[in-house]
């Protein structure tokens, strides 16, 4: 069952034994996963250096990098970013997890972090420096059918348009972006006729038509970048559900915020509680020259978000009417409720086969030790209605069985899958390519779910079909099939080029475990499924 320990200090409902993971676990796990990019060094920050600051920063802010260059330039302060998702940043700071390795946090929003008073008393100063509101980007086409006037449109409306077939969309997974959990918020906010903060008893009375809301999405993502790559690549989904300035950077989509309103994200730089009097003057210029009328100039224009200082007006194309800012939940309880609810009812079951290398160099170093226990800690991170397949192989598949996380009975699926995990055993060959195709072939096309296909593997293929079988395989399967990604997991002496060519040609994404963790990869892949 999918819960949120990291970000919670009690659990939402009574689970059984044995579901849940330890905070610290899963927030280490999602750090070492999640800090930088795929293929860049993820060795951490650097130690502190004078006239440097390290900064912990929500993922999406990767694309200020010429901003800060110029900021540089002007002040003398270079920003060293540890990107991640929002609200795993949140559970760092939480635990304590952020002394002495960063100097300050620059999140899409504070006000997951408010919620939290372990997370809460680490900063000591929020500084705005730019603004998005969540948005609705829609096919321009899909407008002209729906007959919609963007100014009018409501999320009564963008419901209305799911339940009735007319409208499909892709969001990023809200228990890791904030894009994700600020889409959440304003649907059930808008669904529910919340007139203040959302409560408990507005989850429960939106319940019915979230339910609905949620079955017309397509698409999951653990990135902003990931979701609008996967958007373009299958061509059949209506919309996007994400920050305005994401959607505003993509060409035939019409830019909607609903006129019921929306919660917005102000990128605030906040300094740490642990820092000295030295770095927290670092952290105020730093603040002080983003928000500078030049600098607001071109945050707007090159990354069209909104400015924060009144002088300076939004890019072109920006709309300036008013929306109602809808507000933040007023306790933690109703939020890790909130995303409780979103992953064991609301959104639509995930279906993955996880295809996994038990050769025999996986005896090697310990190797099959490590496979074994990142498997068993991940059972705590599945959810309810979860359809799990641990498919592993050598010179050929050596068993495919499957498991669901049923509502009633959890533990039972739970358990079964690590009796399996427990039982995989290293000898063969790397059979990498047959066993794919044999995946697929377990899988075919099932709409009602978010399928995916995981492989891991620590060599190259040395059995069984090649590369160009594998191509001709997958392009002669059904348009249905070939919208199921791999998520390939390089490991030990696994061969980038090879796995980097079958991420790109199903549209999966890969991740890299050997300066991080295998743990690690397989917990940072949960917000792709």
């Amino acid at each position: 069952m999918r819960v949120h320990p990291a970000r919670s200090g009690h659990p939402v409902h009574p689970v059984h034994p044995g579901v849940r993971r330890t905070a610290l676990g899963a927030v280490l796990l999602l750090a070492v996963a999640a800090c930088t990019a795929p293929g860049k060094d993820t060795t951490g920050p650097a130690p502190h250096e004078p006239g440097t600051l390290r900064v912990l920063a929500s993922s999406e802010l990767a694309d200020m990098k010429g901003i800060l260059e110029q900021v540089r330039e002007d002040t003398g302060i270079t920003v060293r970013p540890t990107y991640m998702g929002t609200l795993d940043a949140v559970g760092l700071l939480a635990k304590g997890r952020t002394e002495g390795t960063y100097d300050a946090v620059w999140l899409s929003s504070n006000d997951y972090l408010r919620l939290d008073p372990a997370a809460a008393k680490r900063v000591v100063s929020q500084t705005p420096v730019m603004s998005s509101p969540l948005a609705v980007g829609v096919k321009d086409a899909t407008v002209r059918k729906l007959g919609w006037q963007p100014k009018d449109v409501t999320w009564a409306d963008v419901e209305k348009a799911v339940k009735d077939g007319g409208l499909t969309y892709g969001m990023t997974d809200p228990a890791r972006s904030n894009s994700g959990f600020s889409t959440l918020v304003s649907v059930a906010s808008g669904l529910s006729g919340a007139q203040s903060a959302l409560t408990d008893a507005d989850v429960r009375q939106a319940a019915p038509r979230l339910r609905e809301f949620f079955g017309g999405q397509r698409l999951t993502s653990g990135s902003s970048g990931w979701l609008a790559a996967a958007y373009d690549r299958r061509g059949d989904v209506d919309a996007l559900l994400n920050y305005e300035s994401v959607l505003q950077s993509k060409k035939g989509l019409t830019v909607i915020r609903p006129r019921d309103g929306v919660v917005t994200a102000d990128y605030p730089i906040s300094s740490l509680a642990s820092t000295s009097r030295e770095v927290r003057e670092d952290v105020r210029r730093l603040a002080e020259a983003l928000r500078t009328p030049a600098t607001q100039r071109l945050i707007t224009e090159r990354t069209l978000r909104r400015p924060v200082v009144p002088s300076v007006p939004p890019a072109a194309g920006l709309d300036t009417t008013r929306r109602r800012e809808l507000p933040f939940p007023g306790s933690r309880s109703v939020a890790d409720g909130l995303l409780d609810s979103y992953e064991n009812k609301l959104r639509r079951p995930s279906r993955t086969v996880y295809v996994l290398d038990t050769s025999g160099s996986m005896g090697d170093e310990g190797r099959l030790d490590r496979l074994k226990k990142a498997l068993t800690g991940l059972t705590g991170d599945f959810r309810e209605r979860e359809e799990v397949t641990l498919m592993p192989f050598g010179s050929a598949v050596k068993s495919v069985r499957t498991h669901v996380v049923r509502p009633g009975n959890p533990r039972a699926g739970l358990d079964a899958i690590r009796r399996d995990t427990e039982e995989l055993t290293a000898e063969g060959d790397t059979a990498i390519y047959t066993s794919l195709e044999k995946a697929y072939e377990h899988l075919g096309a099932d709409d009602d779910t978010f399928t995916s296909i995981v492989l891991m593997t620590d060599g190259e293929n040395t059995a069984g079909a090649g590369p160009a079988e594998f191509d001709g395989f997958y392009r002669r399967l059904a348009e249905d099939e070939r919208r199921i990604p791999v998520f390939p997991i390089l490991f030990g002496d696994s061969d980038r080029g090879e796995l980097e060519h079958i991420a790109d040609l199903t549209g999966g994404r890969l991740f890299d475990a050997r300066k991080g963790s295998l743990d690690g990869a397989f917990e940072e892949i949960r917000g792709y499924q």
